[in-house]
């Protein structure tokens, strides 16, 4: 199973879409390694640089409907070649929220006051993140930056678990077949 925490990536955006994630031209690379290095390559944010702001990040920390747009596996791909095995928002494209969970990643919704608060509190802040998830179901976002720390819960269902144990879709279907 991935290890789902580390260095926090703050993008206060939106709607930021699969074309902004892994931009189509690079959709022909025949390896997931080979879509590296343009990860957010596109993406428009005041002060985002993808070539600075990406290195050495786990999880990423956003806004609304993250992965809308085109729906393809690259988007999550990128970022599992990456490093990045969590994305936490208020929510999610359906598809890519999907394709996330098949990869064995998390897409972890929590509420927009959740959200908001992750930002007024942290954003501006070398932050860490760990996230625990029980057997029992229960899951949380724990963000911790020097001596700050603070604790969202989200629900886990049974499957995106089990998928998630089995490192995605491919190894759960091995395991359960």
């Amino acid at each position: 199973m991935k290890q789902f925490g580390g260095q926090v990536l703050f993008l206060d955006r939106s709607d930021i879409n699969t074309d902004e994630i892994i931009p189509a031209k690079y959709l022909t690379e025949i390896s997931k390694q080979a879509l590296k290095p343009y990860l957010l390559e596109d993406l428009k944010l005041d002060g985002f640089d993808p070539k600075a702001d990406v290195a050495g990040k786990k999880v990423i920390i956003t806004r609304e409907n993250f992965g809308c747009g085109s729906s393809r596996e690259h988007a999550p791909w990128a970022l599992e070649v990456n490093g990045i095995y969590a994305v936490v928002a208020v929510n999610f494209a359906r598809i890519f929220r999907q394709n996330m969970f098949n990869c064995g990643m998390l897409a972890v919704e929590l509420s927009k006051k959740d959200i908001d608060d992750m930002f007024r509190t942290f954003a501006d802040k070398d932050t860490e993140c760990t996230i625990v998830i029980n057997d029992d179901g229960t899951a949380k976002v724990k963000l911790i930056s020097g001596s700050l720390s603070k604790s969202y819960h989200f629900p886990l269902d049974g499957f995106e678990k089990a998928l998630i144990e089995n490192d995605g879709w491919l190894g759960y279907a091995e395991k359960k077949y």
